[in-house]
């Protein structure tokens, strides 16, 4: 198979070698040297091959953070203008935005996701929730039961389950004390800080299915 040539240059990386006293000399993984005829030639070439790959990986990085500055900055520069012009800009709640050319087959979108924490007031919620359990004892449903054992649950890093206690929140109960613990759970949540995505999509025609254009590593 006849590889692609690659459009931009491998960033120069470290050779791990020097010379001392006209030896050429290669670095081990403890910082020590030795000449480079005493390492194996599978070592040898395993060092050259990654280190060709890292060259590439490094200029690939930095081309993406460049890429990710001049979107942010044409996107920025766009939303000024409209500002300016309608005293309007695009977006939505929490600043997510979508920007579509004027064919219709390719979008930019903004996403701005929360990052949630829970205050002391979660244990407050957590005792009324208790409370009504014990309370409706085999009248409680089966699976509000497993829901609120799983949301109270820590995680390996000692975390409580997010998703389930937003579960928590849908769920039609009318009882007050079920009510003033979702309000607990409401008040004890906390935003302690945002990620901005910004993900590309392209579709043949106005009317098909968007497709993501890859930029993860994992996923292209």
């Amino acid at each position: 198979m006849t590889r692609q040539p690659t459009d931009f240059t491998p960033a120069p990386v470290p050779t791990g070698r020097r010379t001392v006293n006209g030896t050429e000399e290669i670095q081990r993984s403890d910082g020590g040297w030795i000449p480079v005829e005493m390492a194996k030639a599978t070592d040898l070439l395993m060092d050259e091959v990654v280190r060709k790959i890292m060259g590439y990986a490094i200029a690939l990085s930095d081309q993406v953070a460049r890429f990710k500055g001049h979107t942010v900055t044409d996107l920025g520069e766009f939303e000024a203008l409209l500002e300016q012009e309608y005293n309007s800009g695009v977006g939505g709640a929490k600043g997510n935005k979508t920007f579509l050319s004027h064919d219709g087959k390719m979008k930019v979108q903004v996403q701005v996701q929360d990052h949630i924490d829970f205050g002391p007031e979660l244990q407050v919620a957590k005792g009324l929730i208790d409370q009504c359990l014990n309370e409706w004892s085999a009248d409680a449903r089966p699976e509000i039961k497993a829901i609120v054992t799983r949301a109270f649950n820590t995680d390996k890093a000692g975390q409580i389950n997010r998703s389930e206690i937003f579960m928590l929140l849908r769920l039609d109960i009318t009882d007050a004390r079920w009510r003033h613990a979702m309000d607990a759970i409401r008040d004890a949540m906390r935003v302690v800080g945002s990620k901005t995505y910004i993900r590309f999509y392209t579709r043949p025609s106005a009317d098909a299915g968007w497709e993501a254009v890859t930029i993860d590593l994992a996923k292209a």
